[in-house]
């Protein structure tokens, strides 16, 4: 296939043209009224990362323009067509009709009351759902009112929560931008659970909050050793100087072990994911941070050095990084620590002693990118289409660490098994919340071995929770820009952050 339309690729500074899909002797035009279409199709044929597996993404489907044309008005709803285009083993790419709404999840805005809950079946087999309070958003609805870490939402409105089914189910109950929580008090017998409500009605609106990712830093005294402690919710870039300043305050105070808290991280900016990772170490400035593995159509055309991401030194602004020099870090997780948590941990590993706490994380090794109809597929390219609002956020890569290993789509595995319980959740940052507790005992232990009870702990089974009712859920982002062109429409330099 021959293409006019190059797509210039900036991995770490450096450029690699990349081919799109328009075929020089098959170029077409589609009406107003598939414009969406044809975005949807072109775009996952030259970015997707199955785009080989789908039958329907196969170059040839160009070939003839009226099939094409045919195969996009089989798809009245662009996202009906977007669906059927993923692969089964996709679970994560999405679709917005308003990329304004994609735009400010990612950077943390969205239409909260503040309430970060975990929705969950009250006991295995059963529909019944309760909801526990994970946090509360500092300066949002929620923030004063009463209601706190570990309460128990068992209705809205009045109407007891349930799930059969993802069709069968009466979580809609929480998508209006007001409505009245009703809290219970829980109790465990012979490790069944059960509820009684208690009064406490708290009513909730929702508003445009953007969510501070860093919620809470701690220093503690373990004997002799400082340990630096940092709950982090999301991977921000725009939060990247805060972060930093954080560990500014690490180094100031001697930190020499460090916990994060990545329990309730869904992911983010891979960039800050690098960042965070350089200012864990620092001793490895410029060695191999995570690969990325694209589809048959771009991973040809990529050099070694523009496939790879590196340990850095300097954050975005060129600021320098604030680095502890660690040879060993904490990491807690749930099922909740996903995509940018994940890459961490396994980025991490090839080089130092990564001693995770929880259990098993979501699951998510892949990245995806925000995708507009534009030539260079960037929301800043002066040639955006205007008609539409209309974006994709499709899986365009599989990440693997410096030792090649990425298998880890059924989640990472703790080295200390230890679930959240319900009733004693603990306060966050506090030395006796017990997933923090047992950081702590690991590194008094001193490599002796520590045997936690689970015994008590009724297993949590989990449907949703704030986060991933999210358009951006629990994604991996790589972040692009139009950069500076010299050569009109059809060249664009797209900077992968």
């Amino acid at each position: 296939m021959n293409i006019k339309k190059l797509l210039f690729l900036f991995v770490a500074a450096s450029v690699v043209t990349i081919s799109c899909t328009d075929q020089d002797d098959n170029l077409f035009s589609v009406s107003s009224d598939l414009e969406v279409q044809d975005f949807v199709w072109k775009g996952l044929n030259l970015w997707y990362f199955w785009q080989g597996e789908v039958t329907d993404l196969a170059d040839s489907k160009l070939d003839n323009s009226e099939n094409y044309i045919s195969f996009l008005n089989s798809y009245p709803n662009p996202a009906d067509l977007f669906e059927h285009l993923r692969d089964p083993d996709d679970r994560f790419s999405v679709i917005v009709s308003d990329y304004d709404i994609l735009q400010n999840s990612q950077q943390g805005t969205s239409e909260s009351n503040g309430v970060d809950i975990r929705y969950i079946f009250l006991n295995s087999g059963s529909s019944e759902v309760i909801g526990y309070v994970r946090y509360i958003v500092p300066n949002s609805d929620a923030d004063g009112k009463d209601i706190r870490r570990g309460d128990i939402v068992y209705a809205v409105n009045g109407t007891s929560l349930f799930y059969n089914s993802e069709t069968d189910n009466n979580l809609d109950l929480l998508d209006p931008t007001s409505y009245t929580f009703n809290l219970a008090d829980l109790t465990v017998t012979n490790g069944v659970r059960s509820f009684s409500p208690n009064g406490r009605n708290i009513d909730l609106t929702k508003t445009n909050i953007t969510e501070n990712p860093i919620l809470v830093t701690a220093t503690i005294d373990v004997g002799p050793k400082k340990v630096g402690y940092i709950m982090y919710n999301q991977f921000i870039s725009d939060f990247d100087t805060q972060l930093n300043a954080a560990f500014a305050d690490f180094q100031g105070q001697g930190v020499t072990e460090l916990v994060l808290d990545f329990r309730y991280n869904p992911g983010g900016f891979v960039s800050t994911a690098i960042r965070l990772g350089s200012m864990v170490t620092g001793q490895f400035d410029g060695q191999l941070f995570t690969k990325f593995r694209y589809n048959d159509k771009i991973q040809p055309q990529l050099t070694d050095e523009q496939e790879n991401r590196y340990f850095t030194n300097s954050l975005s602004t060129g600021a320098a990084i604030n680095s502890l020099n660690l040879t060993k870090v904490y990491v807690l997780t749930t099922g909740s620590s996903a995509s940018a948590s994940e890459l961490m941990i396994n980025s991490l590993e090839p080089y130092i002693d990564v001693r995770q706490i929880g259990t098993t994380s979501r699951g998510k090794n892949e990245a995806s990118v925000s995708l507009y109809d534009s030539p260079s597929w960037t929301f800043g390219d002066s040639q955006l289409n205007t008609n539409h609002k209309w974006a994709m956020q499709p899986l365009i890569s599989r990440l693997e660490n410096s030792a090649g290993f990425s298998d880890y789509t059924d989640g990472l595995n703790p080295d200390i098994v230890l679930s959240e319980d319900l009733t004693n959740l603990g306060v966050l940052g506090d030395e006796n919340e017990p997933l923090l507790a047992a950081a702590l005992a690991d590194i008094a232990a001193a490599g002796r071995p520590l045997n936690f009870n689970q015994t008590k702990i009724v297993p949590i089974e989990a449907i949703t929770d704030t986060k991933l009712l999210r358009i951006t859920g629990d994604r991996m982002y790589i972040d692009l820009k139009v950069g500076d062109s010299d050569d009109g429409l059809q060249n664009h330099k797209l900077i992968m952050n």
